[in-house]
C-alpha cells in the first residue's frame, strides 16, 4: 500500500458500514488473487480450470470475524490519523517522536536519514502500518483450510515487501544521498549491475567472478570413479594414513548443485569427514536438459543410490556401506533404501538425513504452493516430458524470503549501485539447477500433495511397495530450528516411520546456514538427547551443546564404521578407473534451459 493512499486526512471518522463491507470486499479478492493469477498463466484449458477451481474456495464474513475486521479498520485510521498529525507538527530541524515502534531487527530503515527527515520518517512508520493491518486481517479472514491460509500469507508477504519505500528511487533517502555524494556513479553502476543482472538472468547476490567451482569451491581431492546419464560418483583422497574400514555414500539434493557439501575447504564438510578418517564418495547429479526431459523418480532412484551403492561396494569390498543424504537427496536416499530393504537386502549400514522430510504432513512454506490446481498445471505441461527451468526454481525459493534474497539486492545492487560481498553460500543458491518433468510431478503428487511415502504399501516404486519401517538400520536425524523449508517439527515425524534406531540432532539456524555449520568456527549451538513421542515434548527433555552438529555426527558415524585400515592408495578399481579428477564436469553444467 502507498503511503498516499492508506494515510487518512487529519480529521478522519470512524468507518461506516460500507467501509467495512469494502474491507471486507477487500480481503475476499485477496484470497482469490492466486486463482486469478493461475487463470492467467498459460496451461492447458483443462489443467488451467482445474488451478482455478482448486487454488483457493470462497470466503464468507462471519459475524465475530466481520467485527474483528472493523475493529482492525478502526485501529488502523485511528493510528494514521495519529500519524499524520505528528507529522503535520513536526519541525524539520528537530527530531520526531515516533508514533510506531519499528522493528529493530529490519535493516532496511535503520540508517539515519530515515529518521532525520520528516517525510521519510513518516514514510516508513505509514509502511510499518499498512504492514501489519495487512497481516492481520490475513489472520483474521475466515479460511478453514489450513494451507489456503497459507497461501493467504505468503501471496501477502510477498505484496508487502513489494511495497516497502525503501525498494523505489524516489521514496528511498539512501538512494538520493548516495547519488548527491558519489556525483551520480552511483546510479550509472546501478544501471550497469542491472544490465549485467538481466543479461545473466538472476540478481546476483555474491561478488561477481569471486568464486569458481573447482578452483576456489570443490576443491577436496578426489576422482570420478563412475558415471551414467545422470550421475557422476566420486570417491575423495584420503588425508590421514588410516581410515575406518567401512565408507560413507553421500547423496546431495539434486535440485541444488552437490558442492554446498564441500565449499571452501574451512567450511567443507566433505572435507571435514575425510580429515576425520572416513572414505567419503559423493554422488553429483547431472543438471538436466531438455534430452533428459523424461527422467522419472524411478530413474532418480536406480540410477542414483541403488546405482551407486553398487558401485562402493564394488571399489571397497564393503557390502553394507554407511549413507547420507540431504534435503530432497535424503527422501531420494531413503525411498531407495525402501526399495533394496523390500527386496529382501540388506543395503546399508546406517542412514543419515538431514533436513530431510518422509512425512509431508508438516511440510513448510513450499507446501502453500502446491495444490492440486499447481500440481494438474504442471502434470499437463511438462509430466510427460519436458524441463522445469532452474532458474524459476530458484525464484521460488527466493520467493519464501523475498526481503533477504530478493530486495534486499534490487536496493543494494541497483539503487545504491553497490557489489555485493563474495558469499560462497549465495553464489551456490544462484547456480541454478533444471529439473525432469516426470520426476518433479511426481515428487509433488506422491510425496507434497498427498503425503503417501509415509504410508506402508502405497506407492510402488522399481516393483517393490515402499514400507520406511523395513529399513531397520541406524539412523541419524539432523533437523535446523528456524528451517523454512523443512521444518524440525516436520523432520521429527521421520522418527516414527523408520525401522530402526533413530537419533536425532537439532541445530540451529536455517535449513542452509543449520546445516553447513562448519567446525572451524564452531558458531551456534545443537540439541541432542531427548527422548519423547513428538517434536516439543523432544526439545524440552533435550539439551544444548555449544558449537556444531558436525562433531556429534562424526562420533555417531565412527561407531558405526569399524575399525581403522591403511587408507587406499589408489582410487577406483580395475572396473571403475578414474574418469577424471573431481569436481568432474556434471556440477560444471548451466541451467541454459
Amino acid at each position: 500500500m502507498s503511503s498516499e493512499s492508506a494515510s487518512p486526512g487529519p480529521s478522519s471518522m470512524p468507518p461506516s458500514g460500507e467501509q467495512t463491507q469494502d474491507w471486507m470486499a477487500i480481503m475476499t479478492a485477496m484470497s482469490r488473487n492466486f486463482s486469478d493469477f493461475m487463470a492467467r498463466q498459460p496451461f492447458p484449458d483443462a489443467a488451467r480450470a482445474a488451478a482455478v477451481q482448486t487454488a483457493l474456495p470462497p470466503i464468507s464474513f462471519p459475524a465475530p470475524e466481520a467485527e474483528r475486521i472493523n475493529a482492525l479498520h478502526q485501529q488502523w485510521l485511528a493510528s494514521q490519523h495519529q500519524l499524520w498529525q505528528a507529522f503535520a507538527q513536526r519541525k524539520a530541524d528537530e527530531p520526531g517522536t515516533p508514533v510506531v515502534r519499528m522493528d529493530p531487527a529490519d535493516r532496511r530503515f535503520r540508517a539515519p536519514e530515515w529518521s532525520e527527515s520528516p517525510y521519510f520518517d513518516y514514510l516508513r512508520q505509514a509502511y510499518a502500518l499498512n504492514s501489519a493491518f495487512m497481516r492481520e486481517c490475513i489472520e483474521a479472514t475466515p479460511v478453514a483450510d489450513g494451507r489456503a491460509k497459507e497461501r493467504m500469507r505468503y501471496l501477502s508477504k510477498q505484496m508487502i515487501e513489494a511495497m516497502s519505500p525503501a525498494n523505489f528511487a524516489a521514496t528511498n533517502p539512501e538512494f538520493i544521498q548516495t547519488a548527491l555524494r558519489t556525483e551520480g556513479e552511483s546510479i550509472r553502476k546501478g544501471m550497469e549491475n542491472l544490465l549485467r543482472d538481466l543479461q545473466q538472468g538472476y540478481i546476483s547476490m555474491s561478488a561477481p567472478g569471486a568464486f569458481e567451482v573447482g578452483r576456489n569451491l570443490a576443491v577436496t581431492p578426489g576422482s570420478v570413479v563412475f558415471e551414467n546419464t545422470l550421475i557422476q560418483l566420486i570417491q575423495y583422497a584420503p588425508l590421514t594414513d588410516k581410515v575406518h574400514a567401512k565408507p560413507l555414500l553421500i547423496i546431495p539434493p539434486c535440485i541444488n548443485k552437490y558442492y554446498l557439501m564441500d565449499l571452501q575447504p574451512e567450511n567443507s564438510l566433505v572435507r571435514y569427514l575425510v580429515e576425520k578418517g572416513f572414505t567419503v564418495f559423493l554422488v553429483s547429479w547431472r543438471n538436466p536438459d531438455d534430452s533428459m526431459g523424461n527422467l522419472t523418480w524411478e530413474n532418480y532412484l536406480s540410477l542414483g543410490p541403488l546405482t551407486a551403492l553398487d558401485v562402493v561396494r564394488d571399489i571397497t569390498g564393503d557390502a553394507q556401506p554407511n549413507t547420507l543424504g540431504f534435503c530432497v537427496g535424503g527422501t531420494i536416499l531413503a525411498s531407495a533404501l525402501a526399495v533394496a530393504c523390500g527386496r529382501g537386502e540388506k543395503p546399508a549400514a546406517s542412514m543419515a538425513l538431514l533436513t530431510t522430510l518422509l512425512d509431508f504432513s508438516d511440510a513448510g512454506e513450499l507446501a502453500c504452493l502446491i495444490d492440486e490446481g499447481m500440481v494438474a498445471a504442471r502434470e499437463a505441461t511438462i509430466g510427460r516430458g519436458g524441463v522445469l527451468a532452474g532458474r524459476e526454481l530458484a525464484q521460488t525459493f527466493s520467493s519464501l524470503r523475498p526481503n533477504d534474497l530478493i530486495w534486499n539486492y534490487v536496493v543494494g545492487n541497483y539503487l545504491k549501485g553497490e557489489t555485493p560481498p563474495p558469499f560462497d553460500i549465495l553464489h551456490w543458491n544462484c547456480d541454478s539447477t533444471n529439473l525432469p518433468g516426470p520426476f518433479l510431478t511426481w515428487y509433488l503428487r506422491n510425496l507434497y500433495l498427498e503425503n503417501s511415502l509415509r504410508v506402508p504399501g502405497k506407492l510402488e516404486v522399481l516393483g517393490v511397495r515402499l514400507d520406511l519401517g523395513k529399513i531397520d538400520m541406524p539412523a541419524y536425524l539432523l533437523a535446523t530450528s528456524e528451517d523454512h523449508i523443512v521444518p524440525w517439527t516436520g523432520a521429527y515425524l521421520a522418527r516414527g516411520l523408520l525401522g530402526g534406531d533413530t537419533t536425532f540432532v537439532l541445530g540451529a539456524s536455517g535449513h542452509v546456514a543449520g546445516t553447513i555449520n562448519p567446525v572451524s568456527k564452531d558458531k551456534r549451538s545443537h540439541w541432542t538427547g531427548g527422548d519423547a513421542s513428538n517434536a516439543q515434548e523432544w526439545r524440552a527433555s533435550a539439551t544444548e551443546h555449544p558449537g556444531s552438529w558436525w562433531k556429534h555426527y562424526a562420533v555417531w558415524l565412527a561407531g558405526k564404521s569399524g575399525k581403522k585400515v591403511a587408507a587406499p592408495k589408489t582410487p577406483g578399481n580395475a572396473r571403475h578407473a578414474v574418469i577424471e579428477a573431481a569436481p568432474g564436469r556434471y556440477v560444471k553444467g548451466l541451467a541454459t534451459t
